[in-house]
């Protein structure tokens, strides 16, 4: 019995391999530097993910007419859309929603929960205190508090999915849920996005208000290493005596081992990073195509 339990082994029918993971892509769509030929620079950030047979869009740019000339050039198909995740509510994240749901009207689109604002939310009746002794005409509601006071969505008829905690959304996807408590964007809530491979994560962020380290904490991953970090970290106007220090941790603490910086990263954080990781600097200026094996 033994001999037969390994015969095939011995001539060579062992299981064979399973099949090499599939790389994963990442397309900027929008942001105000790099470009090409018939692409427009411009503030704002939007990019393409391509991840285990799913294309995600990540934000949506600044200006939905030059979003639209982007995503034509670069002949990406909206329609193919498995999902869309806004990071945020700001505008130059948000502006080319109207042109995805024209083509994809029906695709998910995740976005922060907030309890008012452009996706739509609630908050509860009893947020405002109340005069009882007031007459009706002067009271909310006539007096009748309701039990939910409910915001509509810019896009009533998208198929919006709001977020308020970390979750994962699909085998190897999952949404990290944050809320900035930076001053001048205090309460904003922002989503980043986690993709699983075989040689690490993936992060993609899109402002990094609540911080970036905050986000890479928030993962919640253990020992799984990060194998590269793409978007925007919000350090526009840090001083070298911010940057540096918090370069060297994004090298050796958090061991990131690739880096794409795009959008608010800000010129002297482009070059303190393009510095301290030398090849494994990935440039992500509009129009590239960034391939994560």
């Amino acid at each position: 019995m033994l001999t037969v339990l390994l015969l095939p082994v011995a001539l060579g029918f062992a299981n064979p391999p399973g099949p090499a993971p599939v790389p994963t892509t990442v397309t900027i769509v929008y942001d105000a530097f790099g470009g090409g030929p018939g692409l427009v620079r411009d503030w704002g950030f939007a990019a393409l993910i391509e991840y285990q047979g799913k294309r995600i869009l990540f934000d949506t740019g600044n200006n939905a007419d030059l979003f639209a000339q982007n995503v034509r050039r670069l002949d990406i198909d909206l329609k193919q859309l498995d999902l869309v995740v806004v990071s945020h509510r700001h505008g130059d994240h948000t502006a080319g929603l109207n042109v995805v749901l024209q083509e994809n009207p029906n695709v998910p689109v995740y976005a922060p929960r907030e309890g008012f604002g452009l996706f739509g939310a609630s908050v509860p009746g009893t947020f405002y205190r109340t005069v009882p002794g007031l007459p009706d005409s002067m009271r909310y509601f006539a007096g009748i508090v309701p039990e939910r006071i409910t915001s509509e969505s810019v896009w009533p008829a998208a198929h919006i999915i709001l977020v308020d905690s970390s979750v994962t959304i699909a085998p190897g996807i999952r949404l990290v849920s944050l809320v900035s408590e930076t001053p001048g964007t205090r309460e904003l809530r922002e989503l980043s996005l986690v993709l699983s491979t075989p040689t690490g994560d993936i992060i993609v962020v899109g402002c990094s208000h609540p911080g970036i380290e905050q986000i890479l904490n928030a993962r919640g991953a253990g020992d799984v290493p990060i194998r590269a970090l793409f978007g925007g970290l919000h350090l526009l106007a840090a001083p070298d005596s911010v940057l540096d220090p918090l370069v060297q941790r994004l090298r050796y603490q958090w061991r990131i081992v690739q880096v794409a910086p795009g959008h608010c990263t800000g010129e002297p954080a482009f070059a303190a990073l393009r510095r301290e990781y030398g090849d494994d600097y990935l440039y992500a200026g509009l129009g590239r195509r960034l391939v994560v094996e």
